[in-house]
């Protein structure tokens, strides 16, 4: 590698030479250290290219200094095909446009960038869609596609990347544009090359579809068309750069139909896949029952449609004319087949779920039955489809006899596997090498390959002599030296290959114990572990509004890796390590990464490897400002609670100083709030000082309401009309004796002493409450979702934190369950013709979900639009100095489009931050659930 001199010349170079940007920051150069993979290689900056000339001269500057190229779409990787020392060249910030889309020709013109869900769409409008579809289709780039030729569930019907490629236009390392079709003379050598090869070429590649480890030269062969763009894909970035390529369309089928089959178990279901490929499925994929095991702890059991007997199923996808036509042939596949029991589904919501399974395979196997982390590495083999069978049940053998576990599930109608191990990377890393080893002669063994769509990489390139002969791996180096005679594109994947258990990420990562902060039960008690639950597998980037997902709206605002889930995953584990990012928990790499977070807490339900950042960074900040002065935010926003009851004692007094501009906005700054904002309006009287006036109640079943800070002080109205609510149908309000805070503002910053001794006060007054048997009622989300999970993390020893966490429900939960008087169930008010925007709270997304509440409205005959994506405030967040034009522009995702397309719509939203958003945004007034039933 050059020297510190040569670099920092050829960054400054860059700088000059690129419309681009390129950022050689420690925080940046952690972001894209690792990909979706088990490796760690720093690079020396992070190019983001606007145009073929700064890809060429991103290429010709590293050239010139002796920096290694890699190219990286959205890093979704799992093989370590995407990070590499020296320039990294991400090509999804700005080369993301499609070039040309005709129709009638069925074909794409698209840069690399482009993602492969946005292709999707275009290409739908005319009927017409991109056959392969990985389960990462909503945010990885074709041109990560194009590199590692990915397949996906339909590849069975439609073929694999490089089956849907027509051109390619490249840069070879040299910077010669090329354009590659089916002519051989495009690459100078090449007609020689093959004429050598031939033998070769013939006998050891192509052997079965999903034969990707290597590269797919068989494609070159004049009986398969000298198809030059087709073997080029799969190459993995260490031939050329890809500008832009020419791919096919499929015609999407008129319908659909899904038919599930059971088998005891997933050797037997993969004894039956290849059999049922005479039907012509579009997809042929196997689950293992403990996958779905997984998805049931973590979302109920409703989260899973019914499914047939059996521990193993396939799900196999059939086209059909119309959805009867789609029906006949899946229930025609059923008859034919070996299973114990089958279902067929047509197109809708209960299939929907089911592939939504299937699609977060990757994140829900990254934990084993129990419990363990598991990891990539042996992550996608392939056999022929007659072999897998016999090959399942010899991986079984072989996992036992290595003492390693995973999840199965994988394109079983193509061969391929995915799986997810338990490698002991903590305290015996050498073992993942015994184990790749072993595997890889398992799977040569059965005429395999130990990839089978995602590459080689740095997971299996070292591999590859247990799979080909010396002959061809000669092969793979001379095609890869008439495209790049240096080396200098991806080094060390495939040719000259890096050792498969150098630059792993986990073993350079040291423990993190407690520090009097979150107990992260399920991690441990380490916050490494915790971090370390972040594969890099992407789903933070995609948009997943359409089916959702709240996930991550930092970074739907910015598009920035910065700015996602997974970049800040990583500044934390590169803390962790502490080698690039060496200032600890106080580094400013970290706090700069972790300052976009608006700790909505998506991603702790939306990551399927169960990321929580939020409490992650409520960690950090604790860490980092223990027994230290904190910024001035920390003492107004996070201790709300104190300053509300003062406010709350002299409302006329505080209202009347807040409508004076300039005490306004002095006052603001040095609170640390954002001038723009307006400062919301304390109640003329508190919903406690009204409790305490109000005649006491008698008779009825009892039901505790939670009164919380905002809702004391800011909105009782909304606590009135729960009241209302709750004794028209019978029961009898308590409130705790004493003002109670569930210490949400303190937890958010960081705050978490301060924290326990909020809860820890909380748990003395709801304690009479749980001896009774009484329920509690929320009404604010977020402080429903701390009693239900921040609570028992905070206080785990105490044992009435669990029994606070059980007995707290939302109103909507309450009332789903609640009875009459007459012991008849309770029923809403009619709002039929009533039309309802509803932006549901984040944490309630996150935590206790929001199926009760739209159950409710739907029962009750409300016109419904449910958001999907958080509203931008996220409590202090968007009250924060330098958070305010972030804010603004997440509420632009979701919330404030949809008041804009229903301006005659009751705005809906329980959490007061989402009312306040809207608000002050729009002037909008929302109301919460309690307003609306009483209308």
């Amino acid at each position: 590698m050059p020297g510190s001199d040569s670099t920092a010349s050829a960054v400054a170079e860059l700088r000059s030479r690129l419309d681009g940007e390129v950022d050689d920051s420690g925080r940046r150069r952690a972001e894209y250290s690792s990909d979706a993979s088990n490796y760690r290689v720093v690079p020396t900056a992070v190019v983001f290219p606007r145009s073929d000339d700064d890809v060429a001269a991103a290429l010709a500057t590293g050239r010139e200094h002796g920096l290694p190229v890699t190219a990286r779409g959205a890093g979704t990787s799992v093989a370590g095909n995407a990070i590499g020392p020296g320039l990294v060249l991400d090509f999804s910030r700005h080369l993301n446009r499609i070039v040309d889309l005709d129709g009638d020709a069925r074909t794409a013109v698209v840069q690399p960038g482009v993602v492969l869900s946005t292709l999707q769409r275009a290409a739908a409008a005319h009927g017409l869609r991109f056959g392969p579809d990985p389960s990462t289709q909503d945010r990885c780039t074709l041109g990560g596609m194009l590199g590692n030729n990915a397949c996906g569930p339909r590849a069975v019907a439609w073929g694999r990347t490089a089956d849907n490629t027509r051109a390619l236009r490249i840069l070879d390392a040299t910077g010669v544009e090329r354009t590659l079709a089916d002519d051989l003379s495009a690459v100078p050598g090449l007609d020689a090359f093959v004429a050598a090869n031939l033998a070769t070429l013939r006998t050891e590649l192509g052997r079965f579809d999903r034969q990707a480890s290597g590269f797919s030269l068989e494609h070159l062969l004049p009986e398969r068309g000298h198809a030059l763009a087709k073997a080029f894909v799969g190459t993995e970035g260490t031939c050329g750069l890809i500008l832009d390529a020419t791919v096919d369309l499929v015609p999407v089928p008129a319908a659909t139909a899904l038919a599930v089959l059971g088998y005891p178990d997933m050797p037997t279901a993969a004894d039956d896949a290849a059999a049922l490929t005479v039907f012509e499925p579009l997809a042929v994929e196997g689950i293992d029952a403990r996958l779905v095991d997984v998805v049931r702890r973590h979302k109920g059991p409703d989260a899973v449609p019914d499914l047939p007997r059996g521990t193993g199923w396939l799900f196999v996808e059939m086209a059909g004319a119309t959805t009867a036509d789609a029906i006949v042939a899946a229930e025609a596949l059923c008859h034919s087949s070996s299973a114990l029991d089958a279902r067929v589904l047509p197109t809708g919501p209960e299939s929907a779920a089911l592939w939504r399974i299937r699609a977060d395979g990757v994140g829900l196997a990254g934990r084993t039955r129990d419990g363990n982390p598991a990891w990539p590495g042996w992550e996608d083999a392939a056999v022929p489809q007659h072999r897998l069978g016999a090959y399942l049940r010899e991986f079984d053998d072989l996992m036992h006899g290595h003492e390693v576990d995973g999840l199965l599930y994988g394109h079983f109608g193509d061969g391929c596997v995915h799986i997810r191990l338990d490698f002991p990377f903590d305290r015996a890393p050498q073992r993942f090498r015994e184990f790749l080893v072993d595997a890889a002669t398992l799977v040569a063994a059965h005429g395999g390959s130990m990839s089978g769509e995602h590459g080689d990489g740095r997971a299996r390139s070292e591999l590859l002599p247990l799979m080909y002969s010396p002959a061809a791996l000669s092969t793979f180096a001379g095609f890869k030296t008439l495209f790049d005679p240096d080396g200098s594109l991806n080094p060390g994947v495939v040719v000259d290959p890096a050792a498969v258990d150098a630059d792993l990420r986990v073993p350079a990562a040291a423990p993190v114990r407690g520090a009097g902060g979150f107990a992260l039960l399920e991690d441990g008690g380490d916050l490494s572990v915790a971090a370390h639950r972040c594969v890099g597998i992407g789903k933070c980037r995609a948009d997943s509004g359409a089916t959702g997902g709240f996930m991550c709206p930092s970074y739907q605002a910015t598009r920035d890796e910065k700015d996602s889930t997974r970049g800040r995953a990583r500044v934390l584990q590169e803390t962790i390590n502490g080698t690039l990012v060496t200032g600890g928990f106080a580094s400013e790499e970290l706090a700069e990464s972790l300052d976009l977070c608006l700790s909505c807490k998506a991603c702790a339900s939306d990551c399927p490897a169960g990321v929580d950042m939020a409490t992650y960074k409520s960690e950090v900040l604790h860490r980092r400002y223990r027994r230290r002065l904190r910024p001035m935010s920390h003492y107004t926003l996070g201790q709300m609670s104190r300053w509300t009851g003062i406010a709350s004692a002299a409302p006329r007094f505080t209202n009347a100083l807040a409508r004076v501009g300039p005490l306004r906005r002095g006052g603001m700054r040095l609170a640390g709030l954002d001038t723009r904002r307006d400062v919301p309006e304390v109640a003329a009287q508190s919903f406690r000082r009204w409790w305490r006036r109000r005649a006491p109640r008698t008779g009825g079943r009892d039901v505790l309401l939670w009164v919380d800070t905002f809702t004391d002080g800011f909105t009782p109205d909304a606590a009135r009309d729960a009241v209302d609510l709750l004794e028209s149908s019978g029961y009898r309000v308590t409130v705790t004796e004493r003002r109670v805070c569930c210490g949400l503002t303190w937890i958010s910053t960081g705050q978490l002493g301060g924290a326990r001794k909020q809860l820890t006060a909380t748990l003395d007054q709801l304690e009479p409450h749980l001896d009774a048997g009484v329920p509690i009622v929320a009404l604010e989300p977020s402080c429903a979702a701390v009693l239900r999970s921040d609570l028992v993390e905070l206080l785990p020893d105490d044992p009435r934190s669990p029994r606070v966490a059980s007995a707290t429900t939302t109103l909507a939960e309450f009332l789903t369950v609640a009875t009459t008087a007459d012991d008849e169930p309770w029923q809403p008010p009619d709002l039929t013709g009533v039309e309802v925007v509803v932006q549901p709270h984040c944490h309630q997304h996150a935590v206790m979900g929001f199926r009760p509440d739209r159950a409710l409205l739907d029962r009750a005959g409300a016109t419904v639009h449910q958001l999907a994506g958080c509203c931008g405030l996220a409590g202090n967040f968007g009250m924060e100095r330098g958070h305010y034009d972030v804010s603004v522009a997440v509420a632009g995702t979701a919330l404030l489009p949809a008041l804009e397309a229903h301006p005659d719509a009751i705005l809906l939203a329980d959490g007061f931050s989402c009312r306040t958003q809207a608000a002050q945004l729009t002037g909008r007034t929302g109301v919460h659930l309690a307003t609306l039933l009483r209308r």
